[in-house]
């Protein structure tokens, strides 16, 4: 353990800190925290958490959401620059007008979305519960932001909705091409092919599975087989084989999300020394954004 390790294992200590990280953080942040898991996991460790202090590292939407669900608590990102550009793909006074014409609609936040987006949301879902959440909604008309991708893939399985898709997605997903996993299948014929439901309908298509990081972890944990692509961010493969030695991983080596990088040690070491840069929302959007946000998280996973 190196010095920044066990300063911040101290101070987290003293701080009665807990360190939540995103699969797609880099290997050592991962292995610093207290928790690794997908955005729902760490919606619910956040709202579990008897923490006085949470240190978030992820990109933005995380944070605000560990704040909602935790008002009284202080709420670290170590990095306030580690935005999701999804999340800023939706203009909120565009998202208005767009209710305003579909009077009858509900709105279907992803969580990869603004506080200020998810206070105008009638439920909340992550791409592990996308397609649960949206067959429970009484509504037919359904307004689901922002990401294009994972709507046409919720559009699969709930013919009886009419889906009204936000022109959002996932920059790091979006650059994932077929070509980028059939090249790895040639090379492992073998392996399995599971993709993350952000990735383009035709990825999608060639993958024998499609889940949430966190369906990965279980469906690897349980499949029979030995090796398999992973069509996400490249750093879930990490986590992959720290939980599967046994198993072999093949991830899209370009799939990098910056922003998830933007988290380093020595900023997480930083924020717990001095309780910043701190995340802070209004009341009334906390109030209002807290409802969704829980509403998702009682309906729990649906992969």
């Amino acid at each position: 353990m190196n010095r920044i390790e066990e300063k911040i294992k101290h101070l987290r200590r003293e701080r009665n800190a807990v360190i939540l990280a995103h699969n797609y953080q880099m290997p050592e942040v991962q292995d610093i925290a207290d928790f690794v898991g997908d955005s729902l996991a760490l919606a619910m460790k956040a709202k579990e958490t008897d923490a006085d202090v949470i240190v978030f590292c992820g990109v933005d939407f995380m944070a605000e959401s560990a704040k909602i669900v935790n008002p009284d608590k202080i709420v670290l990102h170590p990095d306030m620059g580690a935005k999701c550009p999804m999340a800023a793909m939706v203009d909120i006074g565009k998202l208005k007008a767009l209710k305003s014409r579909h009077k009858n609609a509900a709105v279907v936040s992803y969580v990869n979305t603004t506080a200020e987006v998810k206070a105008v949301s009638n439920i909340c879902c992550t791409s592990a519960n996308a397609v649960k959440i949206v067959k429970s909604m009484e509504e037919k008309d359904i307004i689901f932001i922002p990401d294009s991708n994972l709507g046409k893939y919720v559009k699969r399985f709930v013919n009886d909705k009419n889906m009204i898709l936000w022109p959002g997605f996932c920059p790091t997903h979006h650059k994932i091409e077929r070509e980028d996993v059939m090249s790895l299948k040639r090379k492992h014929p073998g392996a399995e092919i599971i993709a993350h439901p952000e990735c383009r309908p035709e990825v999608v298509d060639a993958a024998d599975f499609v889940y949430s990081t966190g369906g990965m972890i279980k469906h690897a944990r349980n499949s029979g087989a030995r090796k398999f692509i992973i069509a996400t961010e490249k750093e879930m493969c990490y986590r992959l084989k720290k939980e599967m030695p046994e198993k072999e991983f093949y991830c899209i080596e370009h799939a990098i999300c910056p922003n998830m990088k933007k988290i380093t040690l020595e900023k997480v070491l930083k924020s717990l020394e001095t309780l910043t840069p701190e995340m802070k929302l209004s009341d009334d959007v906390i109030k209002k954004a807290r409802i969704p946000l829980e509403r998702m998280i009682n309906m729990g996973r649906g992969d």
